[in-house]
């Protein structure tokens, strides 16, 4: 049964050693970096939820998401006020193609429908142009890019 489990002292070592394809690297920080960024957003008065992707006790993937925006982020798509946002998501390279990313975000609304950080409207992600595994997934979902940029990746959002 696939679960999310929040990063902590007993499984980080755990996500941490998860890794994507090397031709996917572009498109995902690796989790080592996804957890500092995590801890810089949560100090600079941010929202972050990083989580481990478990098929029984198996570790998968990862998952982060956040909330609105932190007193550093410098340049934020508008969208990301007062919103949610699915801000990481990588499945390990040996458990890619197995209905995990689909498992995973499907968890990932059901926790973020849950509001732990206050009522919003919408919730987004950004992703490559060059991504299309990613954007077939996140449009399966309902995400609808708006016409925005985080950097050089398009901007998707969903309707909570």
């Amino acid at each position: 049964m696939v679960r999310l489990e929040r990063v902590n002292g007993g499984n980080i070592y755990d996500i941490i050693e998860l890794e994507v394809h090397e031709s996917q690297r572009k498109f995902v920080s690796d989790n080592k970096m996804s957890i500092v960024d995590a801890y810089g957003a949560i100090t600079g008065g941010g929202n972050a939820f990083p989580f481990g992707i478990y098929d029984d006790d198996i570790p998968v993937g990862f998952l982060m998401i956040g909330f609105d925006v932190d007193d550093y982020w410098e340049d934020y798509p508008q969208v990301a006020v007062g919103s949610y946002n699915i801000w990481r998501l990588m499945i390990d390279r040996r458990y890619q193609g197995r209905g995990y990313g689909k498992a995973a975000m499907k968890l990932a609304l059901e926790f973020i429908r849950t509001y732990p950080c206050g009522k919003a409207e919408k919730c987004w992600l950004s992703y490559d142009h060059e991504n299309h595994a990613a954007e077939k997934l996140y449009s399966s979902f309902g995400f609808v890019p708006n016409g925005e940029k985080d950097g050089d990746e398009v901007i998707a959002v969903l309707d909570l």
